[in-house]
């Protein structure tokens, strides 16, 4: 019974993900000129969960609401994913996203800049397709939301000049930088289907928490996933320094030589791609895969708790789902 449930709520997903791809497939044919709307197209079709789109999606059909009320909306936020992946693609220099070329890479900085900035306002276009009476609360969220994640990437930015950041300032960081995104995909779906806002809060609440346990997981996978599968290089935030979730719980649990090994990457700015497999070990050691996989437990389950009176019976159950689905995945 519960492999058929996942397949009804896999199937949920699939079809809405195949209206989505289409209506991006249809979005930018015959708009001039190509050199932008060209680049515009290949990042957005170049692959992606489309997650956040359907988050908006089930909050809406969640309060009594229909998916077709909310498909513009939906688009938007991919949009506006898609913005701030271009951008930080550059600020971080890399070379590769879902396994594809980065937009600077393929094309050029400056190509790469105006596509994202085009992708911005495209963004609100297609918002304001979906806005009806609710129309300042919904572009107050949405607004609110982008504040908040350049306030996150900012304080990403700062964290690789400074050495000591705590667990917490990183939580803080992830859930204006992730988290953000996922609890405004949320709140705008619940208001665009005439949610009452004791529904819009608890959407919001699952958002955020589902936010949290997708970032950390992917803290996990940048150094357990599968190359091939997860899209990016396995090892890359360590390679590049990053002081994620599971590597500052590593510093935190270490000592003596281990702790030295860890302050290394730090003052070194990272570590080389043959010295992975070593900080794999350590991590092993100290026992941090177990506890950033009970940390990304932890966050799932206050998504959950959030949503037990969600009245649509469909949209709670694919939403428990796609949770489970989540923090079980390897890409």
């Amino acid at each position: 019974m519960a492999n058929e449930n996942s397949r009804k709520y896999q199937k949920i997903y699939e079809t809405q993900r195949a209206v989505i791809e289409r209506k991006f497939a249809q979005m930018l044919k015959g708009k001039e000129p190509k050199s932008l709307y060209k680049p515009c197209d290949f990042i957005i079709r170049s692959g992606g969960k489309r997650l956040r789109s359907f988050l908006v999606l089930l909050s809406t059909k969640a309060v009594g609401g229909k998916y077709s009320d909310a498909y513009n909306a939906a688009l938007s936020v991919e949009l506006l994913h898609n913005f701030t992946l271009v951008h930080d693609d550059i600020m971080d220099n890399a070379d590769k996203r879902r396994g594809l070329p980065t937009l600077h890479i393929k094309y050029d900085l400056s190509t790469a800049i105006l596509t994202g900035d085009t992708l911005f306002g495209l963004a609100y276009h297609y918002l304001l397709l979906d806005c009806k009476n609710n129309d300042k609360e919904v572009l107050s969220n949405f607004t609110e939301s982008i504040i908040e994640v350049c306030e996150g990437q900012s304080m990403d930015e700062e964290f690789e000049l400074r050495k000591k950041i705590s667990i917490d300032e990183y939580k803080t960081m992830i859930s204006k930088k992730t988290a953000a995104l996922a609890e405004m995909c949320c709140a705008i779906g619940a208001q665009i289907g005439g949610g009452k806002r004791s529904e819009i809060n608890a959407l919001k609440k699952y958002g955020k928490n589902l936010g949290m346990a997708f970032q950390i997981q992917d803290d996990l996978l940048d150094v357990i996933g599968e190359e091939d599968k997860f899209g990016k290089k396995v090892g890359g935030d360590l390679i590049e320094g990053k002081k994620t979730f599971i590597f500052l719980k590593a510093l935190e649990k270490a000592k003596g030589e281990d702790k030295k090994r860890l302050k290394k990457v730090i003052e070194n700015k990272g570590i080389r791609k043959n010295q992975v497999r070593k900080y794999q070990e350590l991590y092993e050691k100290l026992g941090v895969f177990k506890d950033t996989g009970k940390e990304v437990e932890k966050y799932s389950r206050n998504a959950l708790n959030a949503i037990k009176n969600v009245k649509d019976d469909e949209a709670r159950e694919t939403l428990i789902w796609l949770t489970h689905a989540l923090i079980k995945r390897n890409t």
